[in-house]
């Protein structure tokens, strides 16, 4: 009889919990228990495919200028995603080695910055002249429709005056020959000034990088209005 007691006891208690009553695996689903469906993000892309530079090396990634023009957009109520492509250590000829993994999915507007780490090395400016213009073909042939707006580097100056000038010469030269949106130089008011930049004196810092945006956002408004008004 005890044992009997105690298999009686056991089975009310696993009923108290639930675990004998099968209606509870036949309750229906709630329908907001179910996640819901990813909604696709249809604003348009605004890429910025670049170097340490752009990718913010040393900062976080919402200091970094890309992120800080996004905020911008966002408060000038203009419906864009602004996407990173940094990518620190590149050089021109490693930003034409992945543009056609970029441009899997066309940007409405691609803005490039590179060659500074060309500079860096000292690349003959032709060689660097000529890569740039390959990218630009290439984003071309593969969507004319993707606004290009192109970014000015300088070298350093202890390379030398010559080299120094016909380095320069090669983002303007290029944004005219093919009509494209042109930032003189990212680093503007940034480069050289100790309290911009990281220890490094070369890749700015959050004051540095604000600064930055604030450049390529005057440049860059227009066209960023122009794409999102199309939307």
């Amino acid at each position: 009889m005890k044992s009997r007691r105690l298999i009686v006891v056991a089975a009310l208690a696993l009923l108290a919990a639930g675990c004998g009553d099968r209606s509870v695996a036949r309750q229906p689903v709630s329908s907001s228990s179910v996640p819901a469906a990813a909604v696709p993000d249809t604003r348009p892309r605004v890429v910025f495919l670049g170097t340490s530079l752009t990718a913010g090396l040393g900062v976080d990634p919402d200091q970094a200028y890309p992120a800080l023009i996004q905020r911008k957009a966002d408060s000038a109520g203009l419906k864009i995603e602004v996407v990173n492509r940094g990518n620190s250590g590149v050089t021109s000829a490693g930003t034409l080695a992945t543009i056609d993994w970029i441009l899997q999915d066309p940007p409405a507007v691609l803005v490039i910055e590179t060659g500074a780490n060309d500079g860096l090395r000292g690349q003959a400016p032709d060689s660097t002249r000529a890569t740039i213009q390959a990218i630009i073909d290439r984003v071309r042939a593969r969507d004319s429709a993707t606004h290009i707006a192109l970014v000015g580097m300088e070298a350093m100056p202890n390379l030398g005056r010559r080299y120094v000038e016909q380095f320069r010469a090669i983002y303007p030269e290029l944004a005219r020959a093919n009509r494209l949106v042109f930032v003189p130089f990212l680093l503007a008011g940034v480069a050289g000034v100790d309290s911009l930049n990281q220890g490094d004196g070369i890749h700015p810092n959050p004051r540095g990088h604000r600064i930055v945006a604030e450049t390529v956002w005057r440049v860059m408004r227009p066209t960023l209005e122009a794409v999102a008004r199309r939307r």
